[in-house]
């Protein structure tokens, strides 16, 4: 049909409707389409625009490419439909004119008279307004706008959405449901309610799966399915298509699992010939459907989106720090020139298209903006990512050199940082091991070191887990690299023993460290220093397994060999000395314990200074056996001492400073001065959760402290309330059978049932772990 005359406004000529067609024709072309599924997942997202439906205003379904909008727009409207509510279904076409003339016929179809309309073609009325003073004045509706994914072209002319002025407002009395890509609420506007989809979690995934192939396997199978293709509808869909059509090479969810580690390109990553062509094809295609959101921003002068995705999509499946993405990262990876600001953009576009995301971690949550955690970054979906990694044109080979470089540069940049470097290690720590894998003989070395600077760095942020990665990846290679004997791989495999310890798994560490001493004693023999450091962090081991007997006999005969190999006021020696006499501490033997601490003690102050750090150690593990045998005041005396020549020498927030604090609170609440002892653990915790952050085991064990603390002062409920954060804490970081979750569970059940007595209690209910 033809077009119809324009009315002028001062934002520009307005389109009105062209010819009309018959009614039932515009009905048809307005209908909204049938589901042919069941909705999964989206009850939240529906209970949304079934409210607002009934309140009136617009909606705007946003994520990314792939994630079920226009499947989720259905599902409301035919919920409408149900309801007898008239419902209308638009499909943008990046055409404003198209979209004046259905808006202009779902007006006239809600009752504007023709004779406004013809008003707005004399040029008498605006015929935007005319149409939105219609659908104000009118209720019981829902128009549906689909897959607006250019809003600035909506219009009319220039005018953004966000002014409200235009073909797209919050200010009808029925439903105005918008579907797109852009995310920015400065696009829609502070009126218009954000319903963002996220992928589907496991059960809602594994149900699209079984409703789309019944037979094509178990739900658990289903579910082991839906967590590899990340839970994104569309690419559940098409596993569900394929598993379903009777010629297909695989007809179970496990033989598609398997086969998609061998053939993504083809299963899931191929491009339709048609796709190019035509953006409703390619909106059906997992790989195809993010280009339309890569072109539309290349079009939209976001130039460095593409390459930058590509990019990204070579590093790991986890979230990457936002520091390593610098302009000159890119450059030498794609050999253009990039500008911080132009990177900053690309990286605001891929944002505001779902393409990458900015996760919010758990500690962030638990501990506010302020969170030491807290450090930027950004994560691809794993679909995304490994589609775009197979899509690189070119030889990939230039970009990991660039990767590998600059991960380099950020290891030795976080580690020179300190503890203000930490929660960037653990950022880093999942893209680190690539670098062996990728290493040629001559750079083998320098990978090796690269994964042990930042595994240092992690170990002194207390965080084992991440730490215990980088060691085992670094002991395979090595292994295969440099042989099972060689001295870097019986180093790297002691170090490995130390993480697992630090992870409560003490049998695992103490096998380690008994071939390690085994291997060192047949190659290097059995009085080489590193022999007997093994000796000594094998002892260590026993003593974590209750085999104190067994580990005081080793360090007996390892402190024999120091004074032997090094002499009797060596530091090596010195510290073995200490060793034996914490063994001895833990089998009760305090005098002979204290006995050996003080002549260690003496023999730091002599040779290496009454205030070197070793002393001071000796003098704190003095106190504490001094507190085992009853000497408390002795024991808060040495402590106090220590404390002053730590903060005085180290800083008050150092580590070892922070933990003669907690000592010597300890030992004031032994003397039965527990206020005291309670405003130095509140003290000492303040400056744990600063220094190391919420979750790091110091912090942890300052906390309970606190609580124990308390529940001597008869503060019960205090006790309880901090128990139960700790066991939270420890159950999300170190697990459920770790030996300080068990500490923290029973002090809570205590804590509850002391505060159960004296009245003053919440009901709590401890939580169950493992089978039934």
């Amino acid at each position: 049909s033809g077009s119809a005359p324009e009315a002028g406004t001062a934002a520009g000529r307005v389109p009105v409707a062209r010819e009309w067609v018959p009614t039932a024709a515009v009905t048809a072309s307005l209908r909204p389409p049938v589901p042919s599924a069941p909705v999964r997942g989206r009850d939240n997202e529906l209970a949304v625009l079934e409210h607002l439906r009934r309140d009136g205003g617009m909606a705007v379904v946003c994520g990314v490419g792939g994630l079920g909008k226009t499947t989720l727009a259905a599902h409301a409207a035919h919920r409408a439909l149900q309801a007898g509510i008239r419902v209308f279904w638009v499909r943008w076409q990046d055409d404003p004119s198209r979209l004046a003339e259905d808006l202009t016929r779902i007006a006239q179809a809600l009752g504007l008279a023709e004779e406004l309309l013809e008003q707005a073609r004399r040029g008498q009325a605006v015929l935007v307004d005319m149409v939105w003073e219609q659908l104000s004045a009118v209720s019981g509706w829902v128009v549906v706008v689909d897959n607006v994914d250019t809003p600035t072209r909506v219009g009319p002319g220039r005018e953004p959405v966000a002014a409200y002025r235009g073909w797209l407002r919050p200010d009808g009395a029925g439903l105005l449901i918008v579907t797109s890509r852009d995310s920015a609420v400065t696009t829609w506007g502070q009126r218009a309610r954000m319903v963002h989809l996220e992928p589907l979690a496991q059960g809602p995934a594994a149900a699209v799966l079984c409703d789309a192939a019944p037979s094509a396997g178990s739900e658990a199978d289903a579910q082991v399915l839906a967590v590899r293709l990340g839970g994104l509808p569309l690419a559940l869909e098409a596993a569900g298509r394929f598993l379903a059509t009777a010629t297909s090479r695989y007809r179970s969810f496990a033989t598609y699992q398997e086969a998609l580690d061998r053939e993504f390109g083809e299963l899931l990553g191929a491009a339709h010939p048609l796709a190019a062509a035509d953006p409703d094809i390619a909106r059906t295609v997992v790989r195809n459907t993010w280009d339309l959101s890569l072109e539309q921003l290349h079009r939209d002068g976001y130039i460095l989106a593409r390459p930058l995705l590509h990019l990204l999509a070579l590093l790991e499946a986890a979230p990457i720090p936002r520091s390593l993405i610098t302009p000159d990262l890119l450059i030498d990876a794609v050999g253009q020139n990039v500008t911080a600001t132009g990177l900053d953009a690309a990286l605001a576009g891929l944002h505001q298209y779902g393409l990458l995301g900015t996760p919010r971690t758990a500690s962030d949550a638990s501990a506010g903006d302020g969170a030491a955690d807290n450090v930027g970054q950004v994560i691809l979906h794993p679909l995304v990512r490994e589609v775009m990694s197979i899509s690189l044109i070119g030889d990939p080979a230039s970009w990991h050199i660039a990767l590998d470089a600059h991960l380099t540069q950020a290891v030795q940049d976080t580690a020179s940082a300190g503890r203000a470097g930490w929660s960037t290690a653990r950022l880093l720590t999942p893209h680190l091991p690539p670098l062996l894998s990728r290493a040629a003989d001559h750079t083998f070395t320098a990978s090796v070191d690269t994964l042990n600077i930042l595994a240092d760095t992690l170990r002194e942020a207390g965080a084992s887990a991440e730490e215990h990665l980088l060691r085992q990846h670094v002991l395979d290679a090595e292994t295969s690299h440099l042989g099972p004997d060689h001295p870097g791989t019986l180093t790297s495999r002691n170090n490995l023993a130390l993480v697992l310890r630090h992870l409560g798994r003490h049998q695992e560490a103490a096998d380690l460290h008994r071939q390690t001493l085994a291997d060192r004693e047949r190659t290097l023999g059995p009085y080489h220093p590193h022999t007997l450091n093994s000796r000594n962090n094998l002892a260590i081991t026993l003593t974590d397994l209750d085999r104190h007997q067994e580990a005081a006999g080793l360090h007996r005969r390892t402190l024999t060999h120091y004074e032997n190999v090094l002499g009797p006021e060596h530091p090596d020696t010195l510290t073995s000395r200490n060793n034996l006499a914490l063994a001895l501490d833990r089998l009760g033997q305090y005098q002979e314990a204290a006995d050996l601490h003080r002549r260690t003690l003496t023999d730091s102050s002599c040779t290496l200074g009454p205030h070197h750090p070793d002393t001071l150690t000796s003098r704190n593990n003095l106190a504490l056996v001094l507190r085992h045998l009853g000497r408390h005041q002795e024991a808060a005396d040495l402590h106090r001492q220590t404390l002053a020549d730590r903060e005085r020498t180290l800083g008050p927030e150092h580590p070892a400073a922070l933990n003669s604090r907690n000592n010597l609170a300890r030992a004031l609440d032994s003397l039965g001065q527990h206020q005291e002892a309670v405003d130095l653990h509140r003290h000492n915790l303040a400056d744990c959760e600063r220094v190391f952050g919420p979750d790091h085991p110091h912090t942890l064990g300052s906390r309970h402290n606190l609580a124990t603390a308390l529940s001597h002062l008869g503060q019960h409920q205090q006790a309880a309330d901090l128990h139960r954060r700790n066991l939270t804490d420890r159950e999300r970081t170190l697990g459920p059978n770790h030996p300080d979750t068990l500490t923290s569970r029973n002090h809570l059940t205590q804590a509850v049932a002391a505060a159960e007595q004296t009245g003053h209690s919440r009901w709590w209910r401890p939580r169950r772990h493992g089978q039934p």
